[in-house]
C-alpha cells in the first residue's frame, strides 16, 4: 500500500503497545470477484501479516499468482472467473442493469454453494477467526457450524442499504432525484427489493437445513450478510458516514488501498515517459470487470479528447479485452495497465466506471472525475461523489463524445471541481484502512480469546456433506 506521508487517524487500540494485541492469529480473509473485491482483502492481509498474524487470501483460483506474489498464504475457493473466451458475454449479462444482480446470485453464487462451502472449511481449519466478503454465503454457514467466529465486511455504502442515508440502486438511478421523500419511502422500497430475492437465497436455505443448523429469516444478501459481532465498512467517511440504521458494530476503516500489480514495483517505464512528455492527461478506466464490456466508452471518449485537445491516457485492460484503432491521435496513448496509486496523482482528471476501488484512488489522488457508472455499486458510488462536487455523472446509454467534452471542460476549465478534490484528497489520505480494519480484527479476537467458552457449536464439526 502507498501511504503518503502526513498524519493517520489512530485508534486507542492502535496506540496500544503491540504487547497488548493477540498473539499472532491465522486470520481467513474470503472473498470474491475482480481487482475490486480482491485489494482490499490484499491490503489488509498485508497489515495483518505486518502486525504477526498469518492472514490467508481465500478466492478464485484466478487470483493465486496476484496474492501469492505479495507473499501471502492463498487458499482456491470456487466458484472461479470465467474462461476468457466468454468473460466478454458474461460480464455484458453481469453489467444489465435489470438482471445483473440476479446473475450473480442465482446464476453464480448459489449454484457453486456446495463447493464454496467445501473449499472455504477446508480453507477454514486451525482458523482463529473468518472475515466474509458480501458474496461468499459459506463464512457464515461455517461459523455457526464449526464456531469459528467471524466478522462481515462491505467495500461500498451501498451494502447498508440504509434509509437514512438512502444509495441509488443500479435498477433505478433515477432514485437519486427522490432522497427528498425520506426514510419511510425508502424503507418500504427496500422491503419490495428484499421480497425479490427471496427465491434467488432459496439453495442457501435449504443448505442451512441440510447441515442441520436451525432455520432463520434473516436474508443472507440483505441483513444476513452481517456478523453480530463486528462489521468492517472498508470506505471512507468522505464516501459516506455512520448512520443509525446501520448494524450498529460497524466500524468504518477508511479505503484499504493496495494495486501493485506482480510483474512490476512501480508504474511501467513507457507510462512514466509519456506522463513525463508534457501536461497531465486525462486518464479513461473501466476497471478490471467493465473493461471486457465497454460498449462505445473508449470510441466515444477518443472523439472528446480530439474535440477538448488534452493529452490522454486509455487504460484498456489484459490482452483481447479491447482494441483501439492502430494509430492514435497525438498525445494519447494506450496501455494494459498501470497502478493506478502512480498514475492518477499525475493526471488532470480520471473518466471511470465508478466502482469503488477506482472510486477511492481518484479520491485519494486528490482529482476530479467523470463517472460512468455500469452497474451495482457504481450508480451509488457516482452519486456520492457528484454531491461531494467532485465529479460529473454520465449515465453509460448516454455516454456520447459530446457530453464528454462539455463534462471535461466543466472539470478542467473551472478551479472548482480541482479545488475541492484536492480538499477531498487531502483527507482521504490522513486516514489508513488497514490499520483501523487491523485494530478492530485484534479488538474482536481479544475478546474471543478471553470469553470462557459456553459449549459446542451448533451442528456437528466433524460431519461430512454428501453429494
Amino acid at each position: 500500500m502507498n501511504v503518503e506521508a502526513g498524519p493517520l487517524i489512530h485508534t486507542q487500540a492502535d496506540r496500544d503497545s503491540s504487547a497488548h494485541r493477540p498473539a499472532g492469529k491465522r486470520v481467513v480473509l474470503v472473498t470474491f470477484g475482480s481487482l475490486g473485491d480482491l485489494h482490499p482483502y490484499i491490503a489488509l492481509g498485508l497489515e495483518l501479516k505486518r502486525r504477526g498474524h498469518c492472514p490467508v487470501i481465500a478466492t478464485s483460483e484466478h487470483w493465486r499468482s496476484k496474492v501469492e506474489a505479495e507473499g501471502l498464504p492463498f487458499a482456491p475457493v470456487r466458484p472461479d472467473a470465467p474462461d476468457p473466451d466468454e468473460m466478454k458475454a458474461f460480464l455484458a449479462r453481469l453489467f444489465d442493469s435489470r438482471q445483473g444482480a440476479k446473475v450473480v446470485i442465482s446464476e453464480l453464487m448459489m449454484p457453486a454453494l456446495r463447493e464454496s462451502f467445501e473449499d472455504t472449511r477446508r480453507a477454514s481449519e486451525g482458523a482463529d477467526l473468518l472475515v466474509a466478503h458480501p458474496l461468499t454465503f459459506s463464512v457464515r454457514l461455517i461459523s455457526e457450524l464449526d464456531g469459528i467466529p467471524w466478522a462481515s465486511s462491505v467495500l461500498a455504502p451501498l451494502s447498508f442499504l440504509s434509509s437514512l442515508d438512502p444509495p441509488v440502486l443500479p435498477i433505478m438511478s433515477w432514485l437519486e432525484r427522490l432522497r427528498w421523500l425520506g426514510p419511510r419511502f425508502h424503507r418500504a422500497l427496500f422491503h419490495l427489493g428484499r421480497l425479490q430475492t427471496i427465491d434467488w437465497v432459496k439453495p442457501w436455505h435449504a443448505f442451512r437445513a441440510e447441515l442441520g443448523l436451525p432455520p432463520t429469516e434473516e436474508n443472507p444478501v440483505f441483513e444476513g450478510q452481517h456478523a453480530p459481532d463486528l462489521v468492517l465498512a472498508m470506505f471512507s467517511e468522505q464516501l459516506a458516514r455512520s448512520q443509525a440504521d446501520w448494524p450498529p458494530q460497524s466500524v468504518v476503516t477508511g479505503f484499504c488501498l493496495f494495486d501493485r500489480h506482480e510483474r512490476e514495483e512501480a508504474t511501467p517505464e513507457e507510462v512514466e515517459r509519456f506522463l513525463d512528455a508534457g501536461p497531465p492527461p486525462v486518464v479513461f478506466t473501466l476497471g478490471s470487470s467493465a473493461v471486457w464490456s465497454p460498449g462505445q466508452f473508449y470510441a466515444e471518449s477518443l472523439e472528446a479528447i480530439r474535440r477538448v485537445g488534452t493529452r490522454a491516457i486509455l487504460l484498456i485492460g489484459p490482452e483481447g479485452a479491447n482494441a483501439l484503432p492502430e494509430s492514435l491521435p497525438d498525445g494519447v496513448a494506450a496501455f494494459g495497465y498501470a497502478p493506478y496509486s502512480k498514475l492518477f496523482p499525475r493526471c488532470a482528471a480520471i473518466v471511470h466506471q465508478g466502482g469503488v476501488g477506482t472510486t477511492a484512488q481518484a479520491m485519494r489522488a486528490g482529482r476530479p472525475m467523470i463517472v460512468v457508472p455500469f452497474g451495482f455499486d457504481q450508480q451509488d458510488n457516482a452519486a456520492r461523489v457528484q454531491r461531494l462536487g467532485i465529479a460529473r455523472v454520465i449515465p453509460k446509454e448516454r455516454y456520447t463524445a459530446g457530453r464528454v467534452t462539455e463534462a471535461l471542460r466543466q472539470l478542467l476549465d473551472h478551479p472548482a471541481p480541482a479545488e475541492r478534490s484536492a480538499e477531498i484528497g487531502r483527507l482521504v489520505r490522513q486516514e489508513d484502512g488497514p490499520a483501523l480494519a487491523s485494530d478492530a480484527i485484534e479488538a474482536l479476537l481479544a475478546r474471543h480469546s478471553s470469553s470462557p467458552k459456553t459449549g459446542q457449536a451448533p451442528g456437528d464439526p466433524s460431519r461430512t456433506i454428501q453429494d
